[in-house]
């Protein structure tokens, strides 16, 4: 996230105390792929549907099972099924979760999002992963591109602070924030591809632009609270807020590497389009 230096530090140690549950969770799931990370990436999306439709559509169980359905769909079916069937899934979804939302009165952009932001994340990361010769690298790839501009983004903005970046969306993110994101996810882009693939070039250029990626979903995430009046997208992990607010950048960064890797060498290699340059 791209915050302002004049937030307090008050909440670093519990970011870093949740990291460091979290992240050896994720990584060790990448690590193992197949059933594991498909359970890992179902049940960030079922989170996800949870947070969105609490906000969206006042927790409507209707409403989250569908959006958890979609979460579910976009884990398992790519790999058994294909992308094609997953998205014909997510549009059936989607245009469910509309009509109803449009017979409860809960009309707007927004309500017709929730099942595209639960799932599509979901079809594009085990896409990624399903590479067989790339998939856990360029996961690796990605996890320390989005985390770098996540934390550089994080101190850049605190102790340089400066000019805001979108204070109409977001007052705290700041410019400082935004190209400390780009500078950190070009040097975790360039360290991290030399380390699993040997090569270094195309990455640097690669990672800033996923960078961009990462804070268009987070300030799409701001807007989202900002619409609701919310602070946080709920309260699941200490010093983040909810899990939409800890993957916001991260689900929109795995969508567009996964559309690089797949316009690349396609669904089968999506994992070598994306970092075999």
């Amino acid at each position: 996230m791209v915050r302002s230096s004049a937030a307090p530090w008050r909440d670093l140690g519990k970011r870093a105390l949740s990291a460091a549950i979290l992240i050896p969770v994720v990584l060790a799931a990448v690590w193992s792929g197949g059933a594991w990370f498909t359970l890992l990436v179902a049940v960030l999306g079922v989170a996800i549907a949870y947070e969105w439709t609490d906000i969206v559509h006042g927790h409507n169980a209707t409403q989250f099972a569908i959006h958890a359905t979609a979460a579910i769909a976009g884990a398992v079916l790519p790999p058994e099924t294909g992308i094609a069937t997953a998205l014909i899934v997510l549009m059936a979804l989607t245009g469910l979760a509309t009509f109803l939302a449009a017979l409860n009165r809960t009309l707007g952009l927004w309500a017709a999002l929730g099942v595209a932001y639960a799932g599509l994340p979901a079809i594009a990361l085990v896409t990624l992963r399903s590479d067989p010769s790339f998939g856990m690298k360029a996961l690796f790839w990605l996890l320390a591109v989005v985390w770098a501009s996540d934390s550089a983004a994080y101190f850049a903005g605190r102790l340089i602070g400066g000019p805001r970046l979108a204070p109409v969306i977001s007052p705290n993110k700041t410019w400082a924030g935004a190209i400390g994101a780009m500078v950190g996810a070009a040097i975790a882009g360039a360290a991290a591809a030399k380390l699993l693939v040997g090569a270094a070039l195309a990455p640097v250029f690669l990672g800033m632009a996923l960078s961009i990626v990462a804070q268009a979903g987070d300030l799409f995430k701001s807007a989202l609270k900002r619409k609701y009046g919310l602070k946080d997208s709920g309260n699941l992990i200490p010093g983040h807020g909810g899990i939409i607010d800890r993957v916001d950048g991260a689900v929109a960064a795995a969508l567009a590497a996964a559309i690089v890797g797949i316009l690349r060498a396609g669904a089968s290699g999506a994992g070598e389009g994306l970092l075999a340059w």
